[in-house]
């Protein structure tokens, strides 16, 4: 399963400081090691400072996360990502988190939108950054289908 998320994100050790007192990693760390995820479209997209600067960005509009297998002290994790779809307007990331084993541990899904902060409306994205996305949709969707159900949708392209 880790193949179908191609987006290789940085390697993470539990430390003593991210586990609750049930002895396992608390969810507001997990939610931090998925913010990978942000760094990783701010980049590959294009959508870092400069077009910010240039008067637009991105809103979450709706988060999922699922649990399946908790990490304890001194697990390794592997965050990975994938552009799951898109259409003018809108992006659905999926992240996985992976121990050792190839294990998925945890799914996380986020839907964002692409805003003209000058109006702070959702705004189809300029065709430069909307062609590069359709690219890495593409190649990530050449690894193969994902085998569960995601909890958020967009509208397909038409």
């Amino acid at each position: 399963m880790i193949e179908l998320f191609p987006h290789i994100g940085k390697t993470v050790i539990v430390q003593e400081d991210m586990c609750d007192f049930n002895g396992h990693m608390n969810v507001l760390h997990i939610k931090d090691v998925f913010q990978q995820g942000w760094e990783w479209t701010t980049s590959a997209f294009g959508l870092n400072e400069e077009y910010f600067n240039d008067g637009f960005s991105t809103f979450t509009l709706e988060d999922n996360y699922r649990f399946q297998k908790e990490f304890l002290l001194g697990q390794s994790i592997f965050p990975r990502f994938r552009l799951h779809n898109l259409n003018k307007k809108l992006f659905h990331i999926l992240g996985g988190l992976f121990d050792e084993s190839h294990n998925l541990c945890a799914i996380y899904e986020t839907i964002e939108g692409h805003i003209d902060m000058n109006i702070r409306k959702i705004v189809p994205f300029r065709e430069d950054k909307f062609k590069i996305m359709l690219e890495i949709k593409k190649i990530h969707a050449e690894k193969g289908f994902i085998p569960f159900d995601m909890r958020l949708k967009i509208k397909d392209l038409t």
